[in-house]
């Protein structure tokens, strides 16, 4: 596994990830040589007899073990003083020089590296940021999703709604999706957090515009629909934290690999490789989904779990639970209890833990049916294992009573004996990284917990406060406290009020841990874009925040309301498998299980047909080329092809989209790249799509791919750096190829995202003004400035210009001005955009005529040439931008995306804004009061125009350097149309020339001379011989 390393090598249960010592012990003898004698005579089989011989032994072995302890138990009894008098066990630690021996050394876990390898990346983010002398403006919080299945009131909600209260606290905004709605929304809403409910589909992730938010937080494998979403463009690089506690996922997984069902298990794979980090809260987790593990695990241990599933219980039947395993409510019952993970001395440790509990024998000796008053139960190894023996041949050497001690494997009846328990003693010496789940549960039953006074442990255990502890080495300790909780066959008062506040610590256990931890991931492996206020570090998170879990603010929902999220991940999965299997994305009908046979038939039937068909097409193909076939004279090869010719474009067939743009004074184009997009374009006739990449362009769609028409955007280097600007580009490249139109609009996917798209009536709102030419030559455009989600201040042009591009905007603005005109270097060449009560454009909403939105592509075509001369060295090398303060393949984006408005007002256009839901028009930016304010001279056609025919000279003349505008689109001049002239005059003479060239080749022919002449009868001459000829005949 790529983030946890283990000492040995272990088997993990396909329930808790359990290793059995048994099994784990045969895989360490079988590494070892074995020698040809115990081949020899051991023979193939063993029968009954020798595997009771072999329990004998086993028996023998630990009988000797016994004797070799200080003191044993009948010793004991004899020579107790007094009622818990007894001989000491002594210092223990010499028994690990015994071979075999182990106290929990037989495996040892190692945390997860994610973490380290996050915090390192960000430091080296800072330093390049620092470097780049950027400058954050903050304002706006990081925005973080919380992303759930639904909102019934679980640990999922209790986390998040804790880890969440810190996040607001450090300077988050946080908000929270779901598919399905539940009791927690109002508590949400009684802390202020947004919620939105999503409408079932069958890919919830692909209708949420994720990159509204600097992070995501997934909670559950129920959610993993949404990862489906997230996994396409432009979503990819978003950083999403993927938090999973289910394990029911791993008998799933055998049952595909079982019945080969591979391509579900690729599924998840995917879906775990696309988090950035896949959080969980033991260790144990992880290696039990092992198999999808891409290196990018990470334990934040801490959640409500155990507290959530001891409410979920407390609620059954207590009468009802005693009956089923035997334990009357007289009884005292002790829970032996351990590691989730498996180790070779797990037996030697329970063995020990037993030994120090025989003194409850002699108390229970002077009660009549004294076994049934005492009940141990030893909850190690799982179902299939054959652990039951181990204890019971442990038991038998201690002379426990038969039904005093019973082994309980896997987590059937786990939770009902801890809850039936008064004691539960922590057996296991094995050093963990992580508080054990175990014992916090038993703590949150409110049960006295007794534990080894291992590292863990004693963090959060306080002895005789919250919990006993013994130290690990010495078992004497352990037998004291026995004697001391236990009082008259019962637990002592004192034992019942330890156990009750240890009942509270187990209800808020870990959640420093836990808040921290997801703290420090997100502060590690988020990056915020300028406008972004960096949140508080994670030292200033208030200890209100971490001192318990927020259970209060679900106090009032009801307990029937709360689910086992055990029982419903286990449906849910069922359902996600289901839907997996019946084609994933698209919709097939459900077959039933019993009819599996009868579609694989069919199947294979189908598929039989199609072989044969193909077979015989491919016979008859070949057939036909070994035949004769008619062919006609060189004439009709040459005419067919003619009228082939000129017939190629009649044939185009044009789809309904393109006959209804025909005649329309707009239409308007929406640029995307990904799949991810799809749902959120139009698909009336009104709108158009260009997709920016090849792979991600919607099937049978009337779209045009831009790299197409435009060869500069193949290269992912311009088309990343340009974003949607470089659509403008692609269509204005020959736009009369693709664009019909008198006036041409544009919009971004994100507003209908955003439901900030035009609706219905602002679209024929548009079309009347634009008809009616109410405006004239007007910029209409729908999405405001001071509406825009970066800019919650409402700053004005450069300000939120600046605030987006790192504080770079106005000096990249300035520069380009200067090397595209001309400007020397110190004079100010940057465009006054006045702050008055009228507003700008943003996010590439607008719609233009024709003839001007040509214009400004010429106009766009010389800046971006220009501020490209100045930033690609740099950026190309290094992946550093002046506009951004960490690395950013979108560096010229933010900038191009105000581009639209400069070049507008100096242009003296008018500058309308249309309303997106009511279509209603208000003219921003007058030109009255813009008078003295335009740069009209720099901005007209005619200065324009005479730059791009300079550019296209020089372009023309072969320039050897890298230069960016010769490829943004075409290259025309007064030299090149009569290039042009020229080069069709001279493929007219030469047409000519072979013309004429072929006539007097038939004129020079050589003609065969007449052999003969046929000389034609006279009519007379032709009746005579006729006549002659009938004579003969009489």
């Amino acid at each position: 596994m790529g983030s946890l390393e283990s000492g040995v090598s272990m088997k993990k249960d396909q329930n808790l990830g359990r290793v059995s010592s048994f099994s784990s012990s045969r895989i360490e003898r079988s590494q070892k040589p074995r020698t040809r004698f115990p081949r020899f005579w051991l023979p193939k089989r063993l029968g009954y007899l020798q595997w009771i011989c072999t329990i004998v032994v086993f028996s023998l072995f630990l009988v000797v073990f016994e004797a070799f302890l200080p003191g044993s138990v009948v010793e004991r009894q004899e020579h107790a003083k007094g009622k818990w008098e007894f001989g000491g066990f002594g210092d223990l630690s010499y028994l690990k020089e015994i071979v075999g021996f182990e106290f929990g050394e037989g495996l040892r876990v190692k945390p997860s590296r994610v973490l380290a390898k996050l915090q390192k990346e960000s430091r080296e983010r800072n330093v390049s940021s620092w470097f780049e002398r950027g400058v954050r403006f903050g304002y706006r919080k990081p925005q973080i999703a919380l992303v759930f299945a639904d909102l019934e009131v679980d640990r999922y909600q209790i986390l998040m709604a804790t880890v969440g209260a810190a996040l607001v606290e450090i300077g988050y905004a946080i908000e929270v999706l779901s598919l399905k709605d539940g009791p927690s929304r109002p508590v949400w809403r009684r802390m202020d957090v947004p919620v939105t409910i999503i409408q079932p589909n069958d890919h919830p992730g692909l209708f949420v515009d994720w990159l509204n938010y600097d992070g995501i937080l997934v909670n559950s494998l129920e959610a993993k629909v949404f990862l489906s979403g997230l996994a396409q463009e432009p979503f990819k690089p978003l950083p999403v934290i993927w938090t999973i506690h289910e394990k029911p996922l791993a008998s799933h997984v055998t049952h595909f690999s079982l019945n080969g069902k591979a391509e579900i298990t690729n599924n998840w794979k995917k879906s775990f490789s696309r988090a950035s980090v896949v959080v969980f809260p033991d260790y144990a987790l992880p290696m039990i989904y092992s198999p999808f593990d891409a290196g990018n695990y990470h334990v934040v241990p801490g959640a409500p779990t155990e507290a959530c599933e001891a409410d979920s219980l407390v609620l059954s039947e207590e009468s009802t639970l005693r009956n089923n395993i035997g334990i009357r409510h007289e009884d005292l019952t002790i829970a032996v209890v351990g590691s989730q993970f498996s180790y070779k001395g797990m037996w030697l440790d329970h063995a020990l833990v037993l030994r120090a509990l025989t003194p409850l024998l002699t108390e229970f000796s002077s009660e009549t049916n004294a076994s049934s008053r005492l009940k141990i139960f030893v909850l190690a190894g799982d179902k299939n294992s054959n652990y039951t023996v181990a204890v019971e041949a442990i038991s038998n050497s201690l002379r426990y009573p038969k039904d005093v001690i019973k082994n309980v494997g896997g987590d059937e009846l786990e939770d009902d004996i801890l809850r039936l328990a008064s004691i539960v003693v922590y057996a296991s010496l094995l050093e963990e990284e992580s508080f054990p789940n175990i014992l916090a549960k038993s703590m949150c039953f409110g049960k006295l917990v007794i534990t080894p006074n291992l590292r863990m442990i004693q963090k959060y255990v306080d002895d005789r406060v919250n919990g006993y502890l013994f130290p690990k080495d010495d078992l004497n300790a352990l037998t004291m406290i026995v004697s001391e909780v236990v009082s008259a066959n019962q637990l002592s008062p004192l034992a019942r009020n330890v156990a009750l506040i240890g009942k509270q610590t187990g209800r808020n256990l870990l959640v420093s841990e836990a808040v921290e931890g997801y703290a420090s991931l997100l502060e590690g492996i988020l990056v915020f874009p300028s406008e972004v206020a960096p949140p508080k570090s994670v030292a200033e998170i208030p200890s209100k925040n971490k001192r318990e879990w927020l259970w209060i603010i679900f106090k009032n929902i009801s307990s029937s309301a709360r689910r086992n999220r055990t029982s419903l991940s286990s449906i849910s999965l069922d359902q996600i498998q289901d839907h997996e299997n019946n084609g994933g994305i698209e919709k097939t009908d459900a077959v039933p299980a019993g009819d599996e046979a009868f579609v694989y038939s069919i199947w294979e039937e189908e598929k039989e047909i199609q072989t044969i068909n193909m077979r015989k097409k491919r016979e008859e193909e070949e057939l036909k080329d070994r035949s004769d076939q008619p062919r006609g004279t060189w004439e009709d090869v040459y005419r067919n092809a003619k009228r082939v010719d000129r017939l190629k474009n009649d044939l185009h067939e044009r789809g309904d989209g393109e006959i209804e743009r025909t005649g329309q004074p707009l239409c308007i184009y929406e640029p995307y790249y990904g799949d991810g997009t799809w749902p959120f374009l139009h698909m009336t006739s009104l709108y158009r799509g260009i997709a920016l990449g090849t792979r991600g362009r919607r099937p049978a769609v009337d779209d045009f791919d831009a790299s197409s028409r435009l060869p500069l955007l193949s290269d992912s280097y311009y088309r990343d750096i340009l974003g949607e600007f470089g659509a403008f580009f692609a269509v204005a490249y020959r736009i009369d190829r693709v664009h019909k139109n008198s006036w041409i609009g544009f919009q971004s996917w994100r507003l209908t995202a955003r439901k900030a798209a035009l609706s219905k009536t602002a679209e024929q709102s548009l079309v009347d003004a634009i008809q009616a030419r109410k405006h004239e030559d007007a910029l209409y455009f729908w999405m405001r400035m001071d509406s825009d989600l970066r800019n919650p201040l409402k700053q004005d042009f450069w300000s939120f210009c600046d605030a987006v591009n790192a504080g770079n905007c106005r000096s990249a603005f300035s520069d380009s001005f200067k090397k595209m005109y001309g400007i020397k270097h110190d004079e100010d060449a940057l465009p006054p955009m006045p702050v008055d009560e009228g507003t700008w454009s943003t996010m590439h909403s607008w719609a233009l005529s024709t003839r001007s939105f040509q214009e400004f592509v010429m106009f766009s075509r010389m800046f971006v040439d220009a501020m490209d001369a100045q930033m690609y060295d740099e950026h190309h090398r290094t992946g550093h931008c002046c506009l951004s303060l960490y690395k950013d393949k979108h560096c010229y984006s933010r900038v191009l995306e105000l581009l639209i408005n400069v070049w507008a007002y100096h242009s003296a256009r008018k500058m309308v804004y249309v309303d997106p839901e009511s279509g209603s028009m208000q003219e921003q930016h007058s030109l009255k009061s813009r008078r003295g304010q335009m740069w009209v001279k720099w901005f007209s056609f005619a200065t324009l125009k005479s730059m791009d025919e300079d550019l296209a000279e020089e372009a023309d003349s072969d320039h050897p350097k890298r230069w960016l505008w010769p490829l943004t689109g075409e290259v025309v001049w007064d030299g090149v149309l009569e290039k042009e002239r020229n080069l069709r005059h001279q493929q007219r003479e030469k047409r000519k020339k072979e013309s004429r060239a072929k006539t007097e080749r038939i004129k020079r022919r050589n003609h065969q001379k007449v052999i003969g002449k046929y000389v034609k009868p006279l009519p007379e001459e032709k009746e005579k011989g006729n006549t002659g000829g009938a004579t003969a005949g009489r």
